[in-house]
């Protein structure tokens, strides 16, 4: 019997050790934990996030009702008996569905644009989340909190390139974008695409791929230019000259050149000063 009792009081998970509804009407909540009555939570309208997966949903909601719900959500105070969810839905909507009456919550306080900013990062820290979606957040926390790359790195803890390589899967056609979301081909598949400029070929290969479970590195392969040989004296009469056109021009220069030896210079730029600089040596 005494057992029983125990796993009951352990079932109550942090209710057990939270204030009551009746703290709430009790001076400054901002920064603490409390119990809040579900009934008074909001979800987040900035919540980046539309799909759950009812089963991850099911065994959340089964856990919480037999150890209560062991790490608080955060909302953040909207007015009198009224809060808004800024992160931890998946807790929210499990709570609900088994109606419990109230679920812990740190109650901080954000504005509209920061409640946007922790839920897309809480979302990005997920491991559950397809590669678009983690594309479609940074892009959000790009559009609407006008973060640099190199600022939301910092924000979520990744390296510039690993943004860089997911925000370009957005380039994709979205038939192979939901290819992605779906599992029918990867992330790597995807970057690998991103090599083909033309969409309908870009379409055309990766049905390929869905059809003969082609691998990522067999995409790339199929991907590649296909190089053509040159002889060696119309190369060398271009390469020998390109350290001395790098120097001039303080800039990458690149040359391509034909069978028949005509060709074309390319100097590459990263920059608008860096354009006028090479541009004044040029008209000199």
């Amino acid at each position: 019997m005494a057992k029983a009792k125990k796993r009951q009081a352990m079932g109550r998970g942090l209710s057990a050790l939270l204030p009551t509804d009746e703290n709430l009407k009790k001076g400054t909540v901002e920064g603490r934990v409390l119990e809040v009555p579900l009934s008074q939570i909001d979800t987040n309208p900035f919540q980046p996030r539309t799909q759950f997966n009812p089963e991850t949903l099911t065994q959340l909601a089964s856990s919480i009702a037999e150890l209560g719900v062991i790490q608080p959500i955060t909302v953040r105070k909207m007015g009198d008996e009224k809060y808004q969810l800024v992160s931890g839905e998946r807790r929210f909507r499990a709570s609900k569905s088994i109606n419990l009456e109230t679920i812990p919550a740190f109650i901080r306080v954000a504005n509209d644009q920061e409640s946007l900013e922790m839920a897309l990062v809480e979302n990005i820290q997920r491991d559950d989340l397809d590669p678009i979606e983690i594309a479609l957040s940074y892009q959000q926390l790009i559009n609407e909190i006008e973060l640099t790359q190199e600022e939301m790195s910092k924000r979520v803890g990744k390296k510039r390139s690993t943004i860089t390589n997911y925000l370009r899967l957005l380039q994709l056609d979205p038939i192979i974008q939901s290819g992605i979301r779906d599992g029918f081909i990867s992330m790597g598949h995807g970057r690998a695409l991103l090599a083909i400029e033309d969409t309908k070929e870009q379409l055309h290969l990766y049905k390929k791929i869905v059809a003969s479970g082609m691998s990522v590195r067999a995409t790339e392969q199929a991907v590649k230019p296909k190089k053509t040989t040159q002889p060696s004296t119309i190369k060398n009469f271009t390469s020998s000259q390109i350290d001395t056109l790098n120097d001039f021009f303080g800039a990458v220069v690149k040359t391509i050149v034909d069978k028949k030896g005509s060709g074309k210079i390319i100097i590459s730029f990263d920059s608008e000063k860096e354009f006028n600089s090479i541009l004044k040596k040029i008209k000199k």
